[in-house]
């Protein structure tokens, strides 16, 4: 089942025309979905960048890599 939240926010008009502009959708609840689910999208990489930088993986021969990736 799907949720949904009536929300009344103050936004000024400029903002709103321009996320609508960006995410080409003709309703402000259409463009404002598209944006928040997209500045999720980019907190989630963000946040697994910082995992992967923590314990990156080193590849010293390429041959190793494709190995494993055709097993």
């Amino acid at each position: 089942m799907i949720y949904r939240m009536k929300v009344t926010a103050i936004i000024p008009d400029d903002l709103v025309n321009t996320v609508k502009e960006y995410t080409q959708s003709s309703t402000v609840t259409e463009a404002i979905t598209i944006a928040l689910k997209d500045w999720i999208d980019v907190h989630n990489i963000k946040e697994l960048n910082k995992k992967i930088a923590q314990n990156p993986i080193h590849i010293s021969n390429g041959k190793q890599i494709r190995k494993i990736n055709r097993s």
